[in-house]
């Protein structure tokens, strides 16, 4: 049986019945509850599961699951020591491949800024990080 057609209804509730004694992901599998990959869709199987045995659940909200990750606006340091901005934080700043910023540490607040040089003289953004570094 494949996730094309999976079971619905009495037909679900019997057949889970009779494999009970089973995990619940092979109990999903082969009531026809799997993905095009071979993954066992278990949540579409627990719903459908609810709904066979009456309950009502609440329609499901795709356009929030169409659009795929959100930005957390979190960022973890890599093993080799390094920070990773990702696209969707460029792309809300409006940087674009090649440009180059200033990054400037804030240690009293704890924060990291970027900042666009945009034609800005690299001689005074040198002295800046010179002050910077003078003042932690």
């Amino acid at each position: 049986m494949d996730g094309s057609n999976p079971l619905v209804g009495e037909a679900l509730i019997k057949r889970a019945r009779d494999l009970s004694n089973n995990s619940p992901e092979q109990v999903a599998k082969a009531c026809g509850y799997v993905g095009p990959s071979g993954r066992v869709l278990k949540k579409a199987f627990l719903r459908a599961l609810v709904e066979a045995k009456g309950f009502s659940t609440p329609a499901l909200d795709r356009s929030s699951a169409a659009r795929g990750r959100q930005a957390e606006y979190r960022t973890r340091v890599h093993g080799n020591g390094n920070l990773l901005v990702g696209n969707a934080y460029t792309k809300r700043l409006g940087l674009v491949p090649g440009q180059e910023c200033r990054i400037e540490l804030h240690k009293e607040t704890g924060t990291i800024w970027l900042r666009p040089l945009d034609g800005e003289d690299e001689g005074s953004s040198e002295s800046d990080s010179d002050d910077q570094a003078a003042e932690a």
